[in-house]
Formats: structure tokens, sequence, C-alpha cells
């Protein structure tokens, strides 16, 4: 076919979409009309407003119907039942202690009487917390899991806590604690890493030890060298332990600042795969705190295991212009093969949209969670 012809038939085409999609726009807005008064009844009925039987019936008969567009046309269906939820949520004003929370939290994160941090001084959650709350004292725990339990007991602490690396990707155990303990999270800071082995300066090196993320982030170079790798606790604990022990032919890999801090020898710098490494750190508490200018959102929830389920619930992100920058699935503890999901996006909750969608979903999903609305440094 000539290009000139296809053009008059694609033209000839899009005419009658054109056309079709004329008749489709006062039918949706018909449609938006009757979810506006099915609004009204639920409010005076005290009803929900998902009713996922009804909403079953309706994709099972657009599959039906549809023949081989049947998929198809429940996405589309899906779609347009989303939009109806979401317009009833906003006229109905649902998540009432969500929007008490953001009427009433403190505007700003004080500084915190404690700071805790997983591992030893000098580790790079040492250097986190430097950068995040200056002068502020920091108390130091084996564990990941001690930091929340402190949280937890001491009014006014907070945690820093490291969740994602760009070259070795997500601390998984620390979401599978923010997932448990469901405190909230106020700062957040990127902390560039610079991974040095350093040792006691006696003998050749056979071994390495830091901790699993450190070694995953200076694969490269221990393969290269020959090491082998030992999981520590943490960098700095790693460097503790070298200098103190001084076991036989084993380095640390460790920041310049925990390597300086226990009196080691750097014997190389800049060890790790990527030269950009990066880790991000969260600041955690059991008090909400909501600046006006907070620009990253984070929440948790698990949804029905059912088709498209996930899928309908980030198009509603899409449908509000908010741009999704993390998703972390964990398995729910107990539940065989199900699911709980981490979400971050960038957005403000004092933004009257996003409130509406944050409190939609938390009147809709099972197990969902606001975790906080903050900055990133």
């Amino acid at each position: 076919m000539e290009k000139e012809e296809a053009k008059k038939q694609l033209s000839t085409i899009r005419q009658q979409i054109d056309a079709i999609d004329g008749k489709l726009l006062p039918l949706f807005l018909q449609r938006m009309q009757c979810t506006e008064q099915v609004a009204q009844i639920k409010r005076e009925a005290g009803l929900p407003v998902l009713a996922p039987q009804r909403e079953k019936e309706i994709l099972d008969w657009a599959g039906r119907q549809a023949g081989d567009c049947g998929p198809s046309a429940q996405a589309f269906y899906q779609a347009l039942m989303s939009i109806s939820r979401a317009r009833q949520h906003l006229l109905l004003e649902g998540g009432g202690e969500l929007r008490d929370l953001e009427r009433t939290a403190r505007r700003s994160v004080p500084t915190p009487r404690k700071v805790v941090c997983q591992g030893v001084e000098g580790a790079y959650s040492h250097k986190a917390a430097k950068a995040l709350f200056g002068g502020a004292p920091i108390d130091f725990v084996p564990e990941f899991g001690q930091v929340f339990d402190s949280i937890d007991q001491e009014p006014g602490a907070v945690g820093v806590l490291p969740v994602e690396n760009s070259a070795a990707g997500s601390v998984t155990a620390v979401y599978d604690l923010i997932l448990r303990y469901r405190f909230y999270i106020v700062g957040a800071v990127d902390v560039k890493v610079e991974h040095c082995l350093c040792a006691t300066g006696e003998g050749p090196v056979t071994r390495v030890v830091s901790h699993p993320q450190g070694l995953s982030q200076c694969s490269q170079y221990i393969k290269e060298m020959g090491l082998t790798p030992v999981e520590w606790s943490n960098t700095a604990a790693a460097a503790r332990h070298v200098a103190q022990e001084r076991p036989e032919g084993t380095a640390a890999i460790c920041s310049e600042d925990a390597a300086e801090k226990y009196g080691l020898k750097i014997l190389a710098r800049g060890i790790q795969n990527q030269k950009d490494n990066t880790t991000r750190f969260i600041v955690i508490s059991k008090e909400a705190f909501l600046p006006e200018d907070a620009t990253k959102i984070s929440l948790c929830f698990s949804i029905p295991h059912t088709t498209g389920s996930l899928s309908s619930v980030l198009e509603r992100f899409s449908a509000c212009g908010l741009n999704l920058t993390k998703i972390e699935s964990r398995p729910k503890p107990g539940a065989g093969f199900e699911y709980d999901f981490y979400l971050d996006f960038t957005g403000s909750i004092h933004h009257p949209q996003t409130l509406a969608l944050i409190c939609a979903l938390h009147d809709e999903l099972p197990r969902f969670s606001f975790l906080g609305n903050y900055s990133e440094g």
C-alpha cells in the first residue's frame, strides 16, 4: 500500500474514532453524575465506597460480552470503576484519622533527644546521623531490630537506618522491620559510599570482613584480589574487630572515617564496584512530622489476592500525576505466598488531591499504613 493511500485511510478511521470519543465523553460525564448520587446515598446510609462483589460482576460481564477483547474490556471497566471510587472518596472525605493527622501533626522535625544507629562509631549510619542532626547525642546498638525497640521505648528518640544502596539494592531486613513496626519516616539522606580496604599493616591479606552489603558492593575487587569474604554485622564493627583482635591475614572493608577511628592503615581506596556508590538512609520516629515543603511520601499495604489488584492500585497514582520512586514487596508473616507492599512516591499530603488518594487507599486496602511525608537530602 502506498503511503499516501495509507494516510487517507488512517484519516478516515481517525474521524470515526473522534466521533465515537465524542459520544463516549458525555456518557462518561453522565456516569460521574450517577457516581455523585451513589456517594450521597452511601453517606446517608453509612455504606463503604468499595463494593467488591458489584465490581466483580461488572468485570465478569465485560469479559463475556467483549469476546476476544474481553481482557481489554475488563481493564477498561476496572479503570472506570477506580475513577468512580476515587470520586466517591473525594466527595465523602473518608480516611478521617489521616485527615486529622494532616491537620494536627507538627510541621517541622525537632532536634531529637537521641539518635539511635546500628553499628559502632565510624559506620556510614553514623555519618548519616551527623549529616541529619549535627550535634545530637548518638547511641549505637548491634542489630537493626534494636534501633526500632529503642525508638519504641524512648520518647523523643529517632533512628537512622540504611534502606537502599545504588549498587547492592534494598536492605530487606530493614524493610521487614518497617512493615512490622509501622513507625513514621520523618527524614532521609543519601550518603556517598567510598569503601577502603583497611588492615593493621601486619603481613599479607587473605581474608576480608565487612557487612554483607559492603562485601557485595566490593565483589569485583574481592574476586580480583583472591580474598575470602567474611560477613560482619557492620562495616565499622568489622574495622574495630580487625583493630582490636588483629586476626592474621584479615582486613576490613569500611569507610575512611572508620579506619581513622580505629587506627587502621588504608591499603586501597575506592574499591567499590561503582564509583558513584550511594546509600539511602531514613529517619524513623513514633511521632509523625509533616513539613509543608516535604516532597516524598511512603506507604505500606497489602492487596486482595486477585488478578489485576496491584495494577489497579498503581494506576491511581498515575491518574493523579504522582511519580512512583520505589516499590518493594515483602512476604506477609504467616500468610504463605501473600505480600505486603512498601511504596515511595513524590508528593505532599497537604495537597488536597494527594490527601484524597491516600485516604481512599486507607479505607480500601488491607493492612494500610501511612508511613510519612518528608524531604530527602
